[in-house]
Parts: structure tokens; sequence; C-alpha cells
């Protein structure tokens, strides 16, 4: 692939910026300078870097982050700011176009905390998001009441969302402490863990996602920070936990 179509795919501007940057010398693989745009180089495990700043090709991005509290999991956020600001811009700039850049895989509410996934790959983005794959998603919540044993059997009985008819089960629920318990959904509907925990005579004061599949959120990823999945990270995602 042609150098300047290298960093087009990457997120690095139109074609002529990446070629421009090329051309200034901004551009160097495997520590070597490039000036030529048109040079071939194979995309597998390939490394280079940007005005001194190293990257890895990816065909195809998938992220984890830390979301932190007080941001929107919006391209045009309404009151905070957008998690998209978290990441770098060649990151939100991938692939060109009007759907250019990478995409949250669900939301979580400004005030939810915990893992979030982000790709540019559509099917993937489907997959994960649609109820139909059974996904599970693991919550930590803290409700301002004691939660009890009675709510619990109430949320894996199911209870009905004023929106739905049908009984939203969790696919599991375990009391954590006087005030958290741990609650596992397979499908994500709009501010679903506050409303189930609400139809049970509580309320959520906090709340985090902690993991999805078996993948957890590591601990050494700070909120605000974002970083490749491996192929182990995307196994996990996909195993049963």
């Amino acid at each position: 692939m042609h150098l300047d179509n290298i960093l087009y795919s990457q997120g690095f501007g139109t074609r002529r910026v990446c070629a421009g940057l090329i051309q200034q010398g901004f551009v160097a693989v495997a520590g070597v300078p490039c000036v030529d745009p048109a040079m071939e180089f194979e995309v597998q495990d390939l490394h280079f870097a940007v005005q001194g700043v190293a990257w890895e090709f990816h065909e195809k991005a998938y992220l984890m982050l830390h979301k932190p509290a007080g941001y929107e999991c919006s391209q045009k956020p309404s009151t905070y700011p957008s998690i998209y600001t978290l990441l770098p811009a060649p990151i939100r700039q991938r692939g060109g176009g009007a759907a250019a850049g990478v995409q949250a895989v669900g939301r979580l509410d400004q005030d939810t905390t915990g893992l979030l996934l982000l790709s540019d790959d559509g099917k993937f983005i489907h997959r994960m998001s649609s109820p139909k794959h059974h996904v599970p998603k693991v919550y930590d919540v803290v409700a301002k009441h004691e939660v009890d044993d009675q709510q619990i059997q109430k949320l894996l009985a199911g209870v009905v969302l004023d929106d739905d008819p049908k009984p939203v089960r969790a696919a599991a629920c375990e009391k954590t402490g006087e005030l958290q318990l741990s609650l596992t959904l397979t499908e994500g509907k709009y501010h679903q863990v506050k409303r189930m925990i609400a139809a049970v005579g509580n309320r959520v004061e906090g709340l985090h996602r902690a993991r999805i599949g078996a993948l957890q959120l590591p601990s050494d990823l700070k909120p605000g920070e974002w970083r490749w999945l491996t192929a182990q990270d995307l196994a996990l995602i996909a195993a049963k936990p």
C-alpha cells in the first residue's frame, strides 16, 4: 500500500494532507524518514511514526476506554464533553468520509463510569450491541437504600419497564454489600439499570460497568485512558464469563 494511503486510512487527514506530511519529512517507517508518498509498504505489523509519535497500522480499530463520569457517549453532546475528545485525532478521523472514526459500542450515561468499547467495524458493533447475541455486561451498582433478597429475586425474575410490557430480567444478580450489587445484563435498553432498580423500589446512586463478556476493565487503565484491544481481549469479549 502507498504510504500516503496508509496514513489516510489511519486518520491522519485528507490524502493531500497525508502526502504533505510525508514530503515535509514528518513520517518515518521503522525509524527511517520517508519523503515519497508513493513508497509501498506491507501493512501487516507495520510500525511508523508521524511527527515523532509512534503508531501501529490497524486495518480495523478495536479499543477499550475507561469512561469517566461527566462525559457523554455522543459525537454531538448536549451538556457534557464528548468521550471522543478523550481519543487522539487520528482515531476520531479514521477512514475519512461521513462515517469517519470509531463509534461507541452502546452507550453509558454521563454519570456512569467503566468499560466502553469503540470500533470502526460495523459488524463488530452490531454483534456486541444486539440482544440476539446475549453478550453479558456486568455492572457494579450502588443503591440509595439497602438491597434486600426480595429485590434481588425480582430483578432475576423480571421487571416491567414503562415502555415495554415484556419483563426484563437480569442474567445474574448478586448482593456485594449493604448498598451494593453486581448486575449482569444481556441487552441494553435506555437507562436500563437505573429503571430496573427503580422498578424494585430502590434507586441507583452509582453505576460502573466492570466487564463485557469475560473481559474485565483492567485495573491499570485509569479513567479517561484508552488502549487498543488485543486478540486475547477480543477472544475474552466473545467468551462466556
